[in-house]
Order: structure tokens, then sequence, then C-alpha cells
């Protein structure tokens, strides 16, 4: 069995400048297994997030091939890449994107909804989902009723209630005081699996430590660093 969820071979990414071309990414080769929880660090305005768009398949590299469980969506059309978003990836936003109108529960239903799952089946799933992330007494609270800590929780379980195979966090604690960015970082490591993969982009040094391994982003290249 190939343990290979994610493989990025030779990605760049190069944006148009006003006098010249920004090279954000510069032939990047990488492989992330399932089992692993790994951080990406790097400067601000290094390419940690267009990064982590490109492995979602939300954004298009310059040159390169991106494999998702060994299948190249290089070339793939967006109906393609989006029922992988739907089911196989998941990402996490610093902040949280939720939908105001919704409860937290209505937030955590609405993948499982997307994907043609009942109201009864959605509802049911969610409930366990926030419970699993400890806001099953918050679920009829509104995101401008929760705190920011509750609010990304809430992000997290709409994030995982797809089961899906690779989570992806864009700074997800960096608006977060440390003993709330503890709990979720604790959640990560309860949410690891034989069968999952997490990329978290941090800026926090101790979080970045407690990964597998690290990623580092500088000037374009991306370095593996064990800790």
């Amino acid at each position: 069995m190939n343990k290979e969820i994610i493989k990025l071979s030779k990605i760049s990414k190069k944006f148009s400048g006003n006098e010249k071309d920004i090279n954000v990414l510069k032939n990047i080769n990488l492989k992330i297994n399932v089992g692993e929880l790994v951080s990406l660090t790097g400067p601000s305005g290094s390419g940690k997030s267009t990064l982590l768009h490109i492995i979602a398949l939300l954004d298009k590299p310059t040159t390169g091939e991106i494999f998702f469980k060994n299948k190249n969506f290089s070339k793939s059309s967006e109906k393609e890449k989006d029922s992988i978003r739907k089911k196989g990836i998941s990402i996490i936003y610093q902040n949280h994107n939720l939908l105001s109108d919704f409860t937290a529960l209505e937030n955590v239903m609405m993948p499982l909804l997307n994907i043609g799952f009942s109201w009864k089946e959605s509802l049911s799933k969610a409930m366990k989902t926030l419970t699993l992330v400890n806001l099953s007494k918050r679920s009829e609270h509104f995101p401008s009723q929760l705190s920011g800590g509750e609010q990304q929780r809430v992000a997290v379980a709409r994030a995982i209630i797809t089961e899906p195979d690779l989570i992806l966090a864009d700074e997800p604690t960096g608006s977060l005081d440390r003993k709330t960015a503890d709990e979720i970082f604790s959640l990560f490591l309860k949410l690891r699996s034989k069968k999952r993969a997490i990329l978290y982009a941090t800026h926090n040094r101790d979080l970045s430590k407690r990964a597998d391994y690290k990623l580092n982003i500088l000037d374009g290249n991306v370095l593996r660093k064990n800790e």
C-alpha cells in the first residue's frame, strides 16, 4: 500500500509584477504521507498560503505536477478538483470563514449537505463532531456569540466532518492566545490517524516543533527539517 497522500513534482509559482515577475515557489519537490503531522513555516510573504492553496487544488502552479493519492490533478477539470475538495481535502483558515447567519451546528452540517447527506444524517453527525471538539453545548449559538477559540473549533469541526484524507490549516492559531492555540493544536493531535495527514502553517515556533517534522519556505524553496 502506497502511503503517499500528496506529491508535488517540480512545482513553481510565478506572479506578474509591475516591473518584473515574482517567483514565489521554485521547483518544489515534496511528499507527505498518511499519518504525518507536518508544520509549514517561513516569513510573512514567503509563499506558505500559496503552497497550501496549490495543495488544496484551489490554485494552479505555473509549472509542475500535483498528485493526490497517486492521481495527477495537474490537468484535471474544476469539477474533478471540486469533488476532491468536498470529500478528500479540507482547509482551515486563520479567520475561520464561518457563515455568520448560521449556528455553529448549521455551519458544521454544511459540508455534508453539499455532498448529498440528508438533513437528519447531517444533523446527527454534526452534533457528534461538535462533541469531539467540546462544543456540543454551544451548538445553537451563532459565530458572533462565540469566542475566537470557539469559532476556530467550529471551523475544525466543519473541516473534519467529511472525514477527509488531508487537513490543511493556514495559521489556524495566529489570532488566538497561547492557551487557546494549545487547545486547537491538541485537537490536531487527536485527529491524526493512519489514514490522514495534517499540514499546518504557523508562525508559532513552539507549535511548529511539535510536528513530526517541519517544512520551511525561504526564497521560494522548501526545506525539510526534522525536529
